[in-house]
């Protein structure tokens, strides 16, 4: 077998909960892949939509921008997709499969469908999705304590769970990542993609580039380590 077809995909990486001029910035400059905006009232992360369209056009050309919304109305949608433009909206709520579909055609945005992950079982419904959702990702559920859904929680979920899994769609791991664990989760996993929000940040909301760059070149090293070894 020839190098180039031994060659894994790149990693990418989504730094999430971009809320300012400075994080965008500095995600842009770490080179991600993907930020994503936050728009569920309930997080610190949370993004008005005056804030939004300033941290949009920062982004713009630079990174493709994700629009994470939970169980969103139409009206809500069409107001981010108004302001923002995002290249992607990500549903992390219990979006059935026809309104992930329904979505994606009305607003005509790729998807990403989030799934919430505590055991092998969690797994049981994501096909359901294959033809509704663009992108799948994987996050960590939310502990029984939290006080708002979604992900950001900084905890992760046992990434044995889905090391060997096979998906229909492209796939991102989230939950607990950070510069220290995001090789071992890679190698774990098998992921070639990865999000990270609370794991580049000094408090909640509160984004630090210094994290951000340490996180894309951790992920970035990885990648050059499992290629290595394929």
């Amino acid at each position: 077998m020839s190098a180039d077809k031994r060659r894994p995909m790149a990693v990418l990486v989504k730094i999430c909960g971009i809320n300012s001029v400075e994080a965008a910035d500095a995600a842009a400059k770490a080179r991600a892949d993907f930020a994503g905006m936050i728009f569920h009232r309930t997080s610190p992360r949370y993004l008005n939509p005056i804030q939004a369209g300033i941290v949009a056009e920062r982004l713009r050309g630079r990174l493709r921008t994700v629009a994470l919304l939970i169980d969103p109305n139409d009206d809500e949608i069409a107001g981010v997709v108004t302001v923002v433009k995002p290249d992607f909206l990500q549903l992390h709520g219990n979006e059935t499969p026809a309104r992930v579909g329904a979505i994606k055609s009305r607003f005509g945005v790729p998807t990403i469908k989030a799934f919430a992950i505590a055991d092998a079982n969690d797994f049981a419904g994501v096909a359901a999705y294959n033809d509704a959702a663009d992108m799948f990702l994987f996050d960590a559920k939310a502990p029984a304590t939290a006080t708002r859904p979604g992900g950001g929680h900084g905890i992760a979920f046992d990434w044995q769970l889905i090391r060997g899994r096979s998906f229909a769609r492209p796939w991102l791991l989230a939950g607990g990542l950070n510069a220290d664990n995001i090789a071992r989760a890679i190698h774990v996993s098998g992921a070639t993609g990865v999000d990270v929000s609370s794991g580049v940040e000094t408090a909640p909301g509160a984004k630090s580039p210094e994290l951000i760059l340490n996180f894309v070149v951790a992920a970035r090293n990885a990648q050059f380590v499992r290629e290595a070894e394929s």
